[in-house]
């Protein structure tokens, strides 16, 4: 192949996540990887998350303020580009339409050469949780938005006239917990010490004992590859 045709290596990332936070336990150690290589990483987060507390005292609007600057703190930790929030209502996500365009509006936005996203399929590979709804939206409405949305100029012609040209993404990795993954990202003390540092800034959310129940998540993702820790996903290698 001549030097003229060699594809250039990737160096932009969007990741599309329900809520704030879901990023840090299932990718960032990835993002943290990416970002000290020089990468452009943009999150992009579907809902306000304004319905995880159990405080008596917390009203949505409150929580959601909260969580927004917690995820802005996180990205900063990790060194991503920007964070968009979507806004959509937390806990009622689905995979409507109106999320699918606004997914491939900053798709178009930023032209990410890969993308990731949750699973848009219920799991049962694990005892203690049966996953929630708004991460299965935002992953169906995130893959819907990389093909054909964001590829196709006949679709939404009036993101062309907000000077948004169509983009095609060359990879989409979906988060897993291993069972059905096909690439595992080997993951150095200092990325997981950074995955956890930005975890932690969702102070709201995470419990006190993140920091062994991390290490303990990327040990049994990396043992599937004989690895000390990695994070593992789906990847699609998609077709121009």
């Amino acid at each position: 192949m001549s030097e003229a045709n060699q594809e250039k290596p990737h160096s932009k990332a969007m990741v599309v996540m329900a809520h704030a936070d879901d990023a840090e336990f299932s990718c960032s150690g990835t993002v943290a990887k990416w970002c000290r290589e020089g990468w452009e990483v943009v999150y992009v987060l579907c809902t306000d998350g304004s319905k995880g507390s159990d405080d008596l005292e917390m009203t949505p609007e409150k929580l959601a303020a909260i969580r927004k600057q917690e995820q802005i703190e996180a990205g900063k930790i990790l060194g991503i580009k920007t964070v968009e929030f979507l806004d959509y209502p937390d806990s009622y996500l689905t995979p409507s339409l109106d999320l699918r365009k606004d997914i491939a509006r900053v798709i178009r936005k930023h032209k990410p050469d890969v993308l990731i996203c949750p699973s848009p399929f219920r799991s049962f590979d694990n005892n203690s949780y049966i996953g929630h709804p708004d991460h299965m939206a935002a992953g169906e409405a995130a893959l819907a938005a990389v093909y054909p949305t964001a590829r196709d100029r006949l679709t939404y012609p009036d993101l062309i006239k907000e000077g948004l040209e169509p983009h095609k993404v060359k990879e989409v990795w979906i988060t897993m917990g291993g069972g059905a993954a096909n690439h595992w990202v080997e993951l150095t003390e200092e990325h997981l010490e950074l995955s956890m540092k930005a975890l932690k800034a969702h102070v709201s959310q995470v419990p006190p004992d993140v920091d062994s129940r991390m290490r303990e998540w990327k040990a049994r993702a990396g043992s599937l590859r004989g690895l000390r820790y990695a994070e593992a996903f789906r990847v699609f290698k998609l077709r121009g």
